[in-house]
């Protein structure tokens, strides 16, 4: 079985081994540029869906907002107003559903969606209502098994937008999920409508329909071509149906669109195991397995998987191996601080307990589970890169110094 992205489950869903970030691949590609392939894959010159909006507002979303919000009303009195309208009892109470990736119009109808959906419905009306509001990617927090072939990689969609220069808000969907702190990224539109053709591939795919699935994709292509994503979806795609010259090209330029693309990476090594070149198969695997090495959030969820099997010995060692990779992670400082806890060692519990609140106090741009749907950050509190420094204390012997 091949694997695909997806936004869904308001994610960009990375199946198998695979992570978004800073971390990079170390993989020489025998990649060459074909451009008969790359032509035939990439072979239209207009949008195939111009009469889908995604964005577009009905006459009926339009007379809500007019009567609810009113001129005078201030930016964030508009925010607030907004937020009644999608999720207030009395209005919309928009529910979660991921089955189906909707424009406004039809979330509007239908009353639920995942988050690409209703981010769809929102930043539409936000900027109806005079407020800036733009998409932004955050990456989720992977998940591995036990084996350490990652398991679901995500990449979550919201929006955001300016009260002046000082000061923003995030509106969040599912502001629930676990998010990998600093990786949030506006997007323009144009990409957001990729995102959410490459969905609508994803979606015939999960139904066997690889002609429209690769409609889907090469629409979500012509809209953006360095969408990684997307020349992974096609590959698989191509894959099912047999064309594997396509589908291992289709591969290759999605790792050489994004070296963090691991997905890409491990279709590849699948690729080449099934048609019988296990020596460049391993090779992949490898890189994977060093990119794992190196990854704090694969030691992080070791740590998570020896804690749920009470194991705290080893739970403490890769909770620390994490925060060796990547210091100004709080919730690895959270994670051993509950270890030390259980282990009697309150001293140390109260430490990272306390390095957790410093990095949370010292950026507000850092996402934390929570039960609000829209945060307001004022910029004047966020760790810059001429920031003094936050300089972490790990245990009584050592430090991690995460100046910058």
């Amino acid at each position: 079985m091949n694997h695909f992205h997806r936004i869904r489950l308001c994610l960009l869903l990375f199946y198998t081994i695979g992570i978004a970030g800073c971390v990079v691949i170390d993989v020489e590609l025998e990649f060459a540029e074909n451009p008969e392939i790359y032509s035939q894959i990439i072979s239209q010159t207009s949008d195939q869906y111009s009469n889908i909006e995604p964005l577009k507002l009905s006459p009926e979303i339009l007379s809500m907002l007019d009567s609810y919000i009113g001129p005078r009303d201030s930016k964030e009195e508009r925010l607030d107003k907004l937020q009644d309208i999608l999720y207030g009892e009395e209005f919309l109470n928009i529910q979660y559903a991921d089955e189906i990736t909707h424009t406004a119009v039809e979330v509007f109808s239908v009353k639920q969606g995942n988050c690409l959906s209703v981010m769809n419905l929102y930043v539409a009306m936000a900027r109806y209502v005079g407020l800036d509001a733009n998409f932004q990617t955050v990456a989720v927090q992977p998940a591995w098994d036990i084996r350490g072939g990652l398991l679901v990689l995500s990449q979550h969609i919201n929006a955001t937008g300016r009260f002046n220069m000082r000061r923003r808000y995030v509106v969040d969907f599912t502001p629930e999920i676990g998010l990998q702190k600093l990786t949030a990224s506006i997007i323009e539109d144009q990409e957001a409508r990729a995102l959410y053709f490459n969905n609508l591939g994803v979606e015939a795919l999960i139904e066997d329909d690889f002609d429209q699935a690769l409609v889907y994709f090469k629409n979500a292509l012509f809209l953006d071509i360095e969408l990684s994503i997307a020349w992974n979806n096609i590959g698989a795609t191509y894959n099912r149906l047999g064309n594997r010259e396509f589908s291992e090209y289709s591969y290759q330029v999605a790792f050489q669109k994004d070296n963090t693309n691991a997905t890409a990476i491990n279709n590849l090594a699948k690729f080449y195991h099934n048609s019988g070149n296990v020596q460049l198969a391993r090779q992949y695997e490898q890189a994977t397995e060093q990119f794992n090495n190196r990854n704090p959030y694969f030691h992080f969820a070791r740590g998570n998987f020896a804690y749920n099997n009470n194991n705290l010995n080893a739970a403490r060692t890769s909770y620390r191996k994490a925060i060796s990779l990547d210091a100004l992670e709080p919730d690895f400082y959270k994670a051993l601080g509950q270890v030390y806890s259980e282990l009697g060692e309150v001293v140390r519990a109260k430490r990272m307990a306390e390095s957790a609140q410093k990095i949370l106090a010292q950026n507000t741009n850092i996402y934390q589970p929570s039960s609000q749907k829209v945060r307001i950050i004022d910029s004047g509190t966020i760790l810059r890169p001429s920031s003094p420094g936050l300089s972490i204390i790990l245990d009584g012997s050592r430090g991690v110094d995460s100046r910058r």
